[in-house]
């Protein structure tokens, strides 16, 4: 039986899927290398260090002044949350809070006043006459 040869239209079509799969290979590969630099070069740093007796990586609170100038945090919180937490007697109402998270802010509410807070990573807050009374821990340095 003799085979015979594909009409030219068929080669060309032949040719253009075999083009369009190396252009679709190419593509997907370099999207994956790219996505791979990205990923390394974005590769988070742990330059924080425990801060004021507060370990990474926690928000810490200082019940009172002399916890805080003491280094002892009197509660401390670390998991990322969907929702807030209501903060325990320990916490509640302290007097400061340090994040030491490299990457992560917290969301922080108040008893008395209306308006949310956010703790960005490795910064101290004194937190005066407000009643601190919740905790958020969220995946953005700017509670975005």
């Amino acid at each position: 039986m003799a085979v015979k040869p594909l009409p030219d239209a068929h080669c060309r079509f032949a040719k253009f899927v075999s083009m369009n799969a190396k252009r679709k290979f190419l593509s997907v590969d370099v999207a994956a290398t790219a996505s791979l630099g990205a990923t390394l070069a974005t590769a988070p740093d742990a330059s924080a260090r425990s801060q004021h007796g507060c370990t990474l990586p926690r928000v810490c609170f200082y019940k009172t002044r002399a916890d805080f100038d003491a280094n002892q945090p009197t509660a401390s919180y670390k998991d990322l949350t969907s929702d807030f937490q209501v903060l325990g007697p320990r916490a509640r109402g302290s007097h400061k809070a340090v994040n030491t998270r490299n990457d992560d802010g917290a969301i922080i509410k108040f008893g008395n006043r209306p308006t949310a807070v956010c703790m960005r990573p490795n910064t101290l807050w004194t937190f005066g006459a407000d009643v601190v009374t919740h905790i958020r821990i969220v995946d953005s340095p700017t509670c975005a």
